[in-house]
């Protein structure tokens, strides 16, 4: 895997990649990375579409990526996927949908395993009482939210 490092509004972007496929995408906080590591038009495309996202000009990516992890994780992430741009279901919610209805903390795991941040979007994904958990800090998560939910205030309002 190849890695390029960005700095980023929320500490070092982390980007893992071959080729043309996505591998990782995080933050490094507190990293001490000091180089930029192997980018290429690719990592360049990757982060110019994070910066965008994250200013609410996006909704989706179009990145080819890869899931690995157990099967649990990966359809843990696959429901995720499924969670629309401004919206968000509790880890309960998402364990019943993959038919696993007592596994909410093990869903909440799974999302703190996934190495694709936003392009996966376990940022959507909350407590029933609470933001829960996120890997990426909670500043992060919340400004992801409100972002998104700003975003699609805005556009279902738009004619």
């Amino acid at each position: 895997m190849n890695n390029a490092y960005y700095d980023f509004e929320f500490g070092k972007l982390h980007i893992g990649y071959e080729g043309e496929t996505l591998l990782l995408l995080k933050t490094e906080k507190d990293s001490g990375i000091q180089d930029e590591g192997e980018r290429n038009p690719f990592s360049d495309l990757v982060y110019t579409r994070v910066c965008e996202f994250i200013k609410g000009e996006r909704k989706d990516f179009g990145l080819n990526f890869r899931l690995e992890g157990t099967d649990f994780q990966k359809a843990v992430w696959n429901a995720l996927l499924n969670i629309s741009y401004g919206k968000t279901k509790t880890y309960g919610e998402i364990a019943a949908e993959i038919g696993r209805p007592k596994a909410a903390r093990a869903v909440g795991s799974a999302c703190g395993k996934n190495r694709l941040w936003l392009i996966v979007p376990c940022h959507r994904a909350v407590a029933a009482n609470s933001l829960g958990g996120y890997a990426g800090g909670l500043d992060m998560k919340k400004a992801l939210l409100d972002t998104e939910k700003v975003n699609f205030q805005k556009n279902r309002c738009s004619s």
